[in-house]
C-alpha cells in the first residue's frame, strides 16, 4: 500500500506525491505522461517494484491531479503551435518540459533525495531525458518508456492516436468514462482482458481526484515548444534503458530507437505487442527490465 499521499512545496508549486516501500532503498521516481494522474502508474506496479528492494516516489506533475494548476494561464491553441512549430517559429508557453523537469528536482530536493533512478513514461520520459540533460547529477539511472526525442523528422501518431489526443475531454462522469474506454482500448492496441475489466475502477479514481482539460493542453503546448532534444541526448552519460513497444500508435516504435541511438552506451527493449500503455500482463517483463536496470545503484559522477 502506498503511503498517505501529501502535497510538497517544490519549484515554488505544490506537488502531490505518495511513496511506496522502505526509505532505506535506493529511490525511484516515476513521472507519468500527458494528462495523467499519478495513480496512472497502478498501486500493484509500484509495490511490486517497491518489493524488488527499491524505495518508489510517485506525484502528480503540475496541471494535474491535486498539484498546483495553471489556469490563469488559459489554454492555449494547440493548431497554432503545432502550425507555428512546424514552421520553425518561436512560441510562447506557460511553460516547458525543463519546467517540468525542474518541479521533478525540486521534489527530490525536498524529499532529500540526492540523487534517483528516474522513470518515465511517454511525456514523462521526456521530462526525464530533460532531467539528464539538465540536471545529470541527480540521476543514477534514467529508463525511458515509449518516449520520444521530439525530432520532428520521426513518425507522426496514427491519425486514430492523433484525434484521440486532441479530442476534448467531457467532464461529465458519463462522458468522461466514454472517452477513457475508446482512448486506452486504442492506445494499448489489442486485446488486454485484465486491463479492460479494471477500466471503469480506473476512470473512476482519476475523475473523482479532479480534472483539469486546460491543464493538459498546457502540458501538450510545453512539448510542442520544447522541441527536439536528439542532439542534446548526445551528452547524456546517466545509464539508460530505453523500453518501447512495436505496437504503439501514438509514438511509434521509430521515436524509442531514436533516443536510444541518441544517447550513448543506451541499451533498448523492444516489447512485442505493447502499445502506448503499460498493460497488466506485460508488468513481469517491464518491472523485471526496471529493477535490472535500476540495479546500478552507484551515485553519479559528473565532471
Amino acid at each position: 500500500m502506498p503511503s498517505a499521499a501529501r502535497s510538497i512545496r517544490a519549484n515554488g508549486i505544490d506537488l502531490t506525491f505518495d511513496t511506496f516501500g522502505d526509505r532505506a532503498h535506493p529511490p525511484v521516481l516515476l513521472i507519468m505522461g500527458l494528462g495523467v494522474q499519478m495513480i496512472g502508474w497502478d498501486d500493484a506496479f509500484c509495490a511490486e517494484l517497491a518489493g524488488r528492494g527499491r524505495w518508489v516516489v510517485r506525484f502528480d506533475n503540475r496541471d494535474v491531479g491535486l498539484s498546483t494548476k495553471f489556469n490563469e494561464a488559459g489554454v492555449p491553441d494547440i493548431g497554432q503551435l503545432l502550425h507555428a512549430a512546424l514552421l520553425g517559429q518561436p512560441v510562447t508557453v506557460p511553460y516547458r518540459l525543463t519546467d517540468m523537469a525542474a518541479d521533478a528536482i525540486g521534489l527530490l530536493d525536498a524529499l532529500a533525495i540526492d540523487a534517483a533512478h528516474v522513470v518515465g513514461v511517454s511525456m514523462g520520459g521526456a521530462i526525464a531525458q530533460t532531467m539528464a540533460i539538465e540536471h545529470p547529477q541527480r540521476l543514477r539511472t534514467l529508463t525511458s518508456i515509449m518516449a520520444t526525442s521530439g525530432h520532428p523528422a520521426l513518425p507522426p501518431p496514427t491519425p486514430e492516436a492523433m484525434q484521440a489526443l486532441l479530442t476534448p475531454t467531457p467532464l461529465d462522469y458519463p462522458g468522461y468514462l466514454a472517452r477513457y474506454l475508446k482512448t486506452w482500448n486504442l492506445l494499448r492496441a489489442g486485446s488486454f482482458p485484465l486491463d479492460e475489466a479494471r477500466d471503469e475502477e480506473r476512470a473512476k479514481a482519476a475523475f473523482d481526484r479532479g480534472l483539469n482539460p486546460p491543464g493538459v493542453a498546457r502540458q501538450l503546448a510545453a512539448i510542442i515548444a520544447s522541441g527536439s532534444r536528439r542532439a542534446a541526448l548526445a551528452g547524456v552519460r546517466t545509464p539508460t534503458l530505453v523500453i518501447h513497444g512495436d505496437a504503439d500508435p501514438l509514438v511509434p516504435l521509430a521515436h524509442g530507437q531514436d533516443v536510444a541511438a541518441a544517447v550513448p552506451g543506451a541499451r533498448i527493449d523492444i516489447v512485442p505487442g505493447m502499445g502506448h500503455a503499460l498493460p497488466i500482463s506485460l508488468w513481469p517483463r517491464l518491472i523485471d527490465a526496471i529493477a535490472a536496470h535500476t540495479a546500478h545503484t552507484a551515485k553519479p559522477q559528473i565532471s
